[in-house]
This record gives C-alpha cells, sequence and structure tokens, in this order.
C-alpha cells in the first residue's frame, strides 16, 4: 500500500503570510472524480486551495494583507485591490504545485463573486475567468457566506437542516441551511458587523502601540487583553433587550465604548493616541457585551426554530463560522445557550473560520454534486458587492416575539479563558 507524507510549510516576511499544504502518492498518482480549484479575494487574504470530493485538501496557499492594513489603521479598498492583483497568481500557482494538480485535471474552478470589497472581488474574477476560457473549465460563482456556512461539512457529518451563525467583520447574520443553496435567514445585523466593531475599538484604544499585541488584529488584541481584565468594571449592556427579533446592532455598543474611553483620557490626562492603564478591564467588557448579544440573540433563533418546526429538538445542531467565531470567550457564551436548549454546537477549526480558499473549493464541491450553479459559459458574470443569503423570514420571528430565558447569570459566571 502506497504511504501518505503530507507537507505543510509557512513562512512571513513583510506582512506576507502562505501556507501551504500537499500530498503526494509516492510515485503513483490517483485523482477522484472531482477536483476543484477554489480562489477568494472577498477582502484583505488573497486564497486558494485544491479539495477533492472526499473533502480532502489536497494544496493551499494564503496571502495575507494583515500587517499592511494594521499600519493605515483598517483595510483601504484600493491597497487591497493592488495586493490582490500581485499576489493572485503566485498563490495559486504555489496552490497548483503543492498539490500536484495541473490546470488540465481539475474539474472545475469556484470563485467568490458576493458579497464582499468590490475592488477585490474584481480582482479574484477576472483572474478566474481568464483561467477558465483558457483551459475550458466550468466556473462556479461562489456567495461567500454560503461557503462558510458549508464548511463544517468538510470535516464534520452534518445533515440538513442545521441553524448557523456567521460572525466576522463584515457580516453578522442567522440562517437555517435547508441545502447547499437553500437557506431561511432569521436574523442580521442593522449596521456594523461584530468583527468591524472590535477592530474600531481597538484602533481607538491605540492597541498597535501595545508591547503584547501590537501585531495582532483589533479583534485578536481585544480578546487577548480581555482575559485581564475585569469585564464587570464597566457598564455596557447588550443592546436591542427590547427588540423580541433575532437582529443585531453594534454601533451603539460601539459609541458607548467610545464614550468610556473618552471619560477615562480625560480622568487620565491623556491624549487620544496614548496607551490608558484601563484597557484591560475596557477590553473585558466590550468582549462581554458583544457575546452577551450574540448569545441572547442566537438563544432566540433556537427557539425560534423550535418552536415553529424549522428544526427538532432532537440531535439538532448550531455551526458558528466567520473570523470572529474563532475568539474562545464567544464560543464558550454560545456553550451555555446550546448546553441549555440540548443543540450541538460546531465551529470549524479556526484557521478555517477566517477567510481561505478551502471553503471556496468546498463549496463548488458542494454544487457539483448538488448540480446547482455549475456554469459552462460565463457570460453575464458580475461581481456583487453587497448579497443577502436566502429567504428573508426575519419579519416572522419578531412577530412570534419570543421571550428569551434570562442565561444572564451564567453568562456574567463566564471565567476568563487562557488561550
Amino acid at each position: 500500500m502506497s504511504s501518505v507524507t503530507r507537507c505543510t510549510s509557512k513562512s512571513v516576511k513583510h506582512g506576507r503570510s502562505v501556507c501551504l499544504r500537499s500530498i503526494f502518492f509516492n510515485s503513483v498518482k490517483y485523482y477522484p472524480t472531482t477536483l476543484v480549484l477554489g480562489i477568494e479575494t472577498s477582502c484583505d487574504d488573497t486564497a486558494a486551495a485544491v479539495v477533492d470530493d472526499t473533502g480532502k485538501i489536497l494544496g493551499e496557499a494564503l496571502h495575507s494583507q494583515n500587517e499592511v492594513h494594521l499600519k493605515t489603521g483598517g483595510i483601504i479598498p484600493p491597497v487591497a485591490q493592488q495586493l490582490h492583483r500581485e499576489n493572485i497568481e503566485r498563490i495559486v500557482k504555489e496552490t497548483l504545485c503543492v498539490s500536484g494538480i495541473s490546470l488540465d485535471e481539475l474539474s472545475a474552478v469556484a470563485t467568490t463573486v458576493k458579497p464582499g470589497l468590490a475592488l477585490s472581488l474584481g480582482v479574484g474574477l477576472e483572474y478566474s475567468l481568464k483561467l477558465v476560457d483558457k483551459y475550458k473549465k466550468p466556473f462556479i460563482p461562489i456567495h461567500h457566506m454560503e461557503a462558510h456556512a458549508l464548511t463544517i461539512r468538510l470535516i464534520n457529518q452534518v445533515e440538513f437542516p442545521f441553524l448557523v451563525l456567521l460572525i466576522s467583520g463584515g457580516h453578522c447574520i442567522l440562517v437555517v441551511a435547508q441545502g447547499v443553496s437553500d437557506f431561511l435567514l432569521l436574523g442580521q445585523s442593522v449596521d456594523i458587523a461584530p468583527g468591524d466593531m472590535l477592530d474600531k475599538v481597538a484602533r481607538r484604544l491605540s492597541l498597535t502601540k501595545h508591547p503584547e499585541c501590537c501585531r495582532m488584529s483589533g479583534g485578536k488584541a481585544i480578546e487577548y487583553l480581555a482575559q485581564q481584565g475585569n469585564k464587570l468594571h464597566y457598564e455596557l449592556r447588550a443592546p436591542m433587550r427590547h427588540h423580541p427579533n433575532c437582529n443585531f446592532s453594534f454601533s451603539g455598543l460601539h459609541s458607548n465604548a467610545t464614550r468610556i474611553i473618552m471619560q477615562k483620557e480625560k480622568e487620565e490626562g491623556l491624549q487620544e493616541g496614548h496607551l490608558m492603564s484601563c484597557v484591560t478591564d475596557i477590553a473585558a467588557a466590550v468582549q462581554h457585551a458583544v457575546a452577551l448579544h450574540i448569545a441572547q440573540r442566537t438563544h432566540r433563533a433556537i427557539l425560534f426554530c423550535i418552536k415553529s418546526g424549522i428544526l427538532s429538538q432532537t440531535n439538532a445542531t448550531l455551526v458558528v463560522s466567520g473570523g470572529v467565531a474563532s475568539n474562545q470567550y464567544i464560543r464558550r457564551a454560545l456553550q451555555i445557550v446550546t448546553d441549555a436548549t440540548n443543540f450541538n454546537l460546531l465551529c470549524p477549526p479556526p484557521r478555517l473560520c477566517t477567510d481561505n480558499g478551502v471553503m471556496i473549493a468546498w463549496n463548488g464541491i458542494e454544487r457539483m454534486r448538488a448540480g446547482l450553479g455549475v456554469l459552462h459559459s460565463t457570460d453575464g458574470i458580475r461581481y456583487e458587492p453587497k448579497a443577502s443569503l436566502g429567504i428573508d423570514i426575519s419579519e416572522q420571528v419578531g412577530e412570534v416575539a419570543i421571550k428569551v430565558p434570562s442565561l444572564e447569570v451564567s453568562l456574567n459566571e463566564l471565567a476568563t479563558i487562557n488561550l
């Protein structure tokens, strides 16, 4: 029997991060029926991967722009676009090289076309269309949030339907996944996303100047410092407490956090841009308020799904994905909710929660299996910066007005988590 060797390499230089994985079967090549190349450029990561129809990741590569955007205080779309252009061909070539797969051997190319930053989406789509035209391959346009929602099926045997919470820097939505391209939207953020809010608070706290987390993203820095702080030192109440639906709001939390920061700067005699002595307590309070809000809205979504018969309480599952899903404190809060409702809580590993090429390739595999959206002509294909996911039944959720039992005592007793 052939032995299997796995090879992983990672390098970081000048803000560039490349992760590669490949599988080699001695000198004998074996290819399953379906091989899909996934390409992701919806925001600030240039990523690609080759996945087969068994869910095996044959090769992947990623270029992260994180260090560049940390220096500029946020993502500047034209800068992100240029970095995608500079790196996409290299990332795709490295992915194919380590996978041992040629473009001729691919079954299809899957690429994120919605939603995301227009300039970033355009780079991935333009490059992909050139590939499929040159090599005469089917093209599979991918909805970024659908890919996040289905990633769990790459690593777990999760059958439809299941509840999904997608939380990231650009999105916060609750949906029921009924099929590969069949979703019911229960609720979404009415303003900004939780990851965006955490990044803004981190910038206002000048955490890039903190010696322990100066190279971390805003959300990671908040999570790291929160472990050392007292979350109850500042009062930040969860928003929308009197709105009996599953929508989210984070702009009010951001405003209240900014007000607290300004007051503490005044008390300490500091100008904006200087580190305060109480950053850990503010980080802990902000993170706790975000976790509490997300947990409460998700709790209502679970109760609605049970009451309406959309999900059975027997062996029901909540899947949490997206970049913010890697926050262990938020996961712990959601675990309290799922324990109370007898749901299973499943999360992809952290590297598959953030944007990656694997989830795009896997979504392509799922769509090929289901015979959905596999295009042999790309005429008229466009990217869509804004795109909803599924059928919106959020008004129905609000009309039912389910009262959520208080779990605040349990949530307030959450211990700080040592990562």
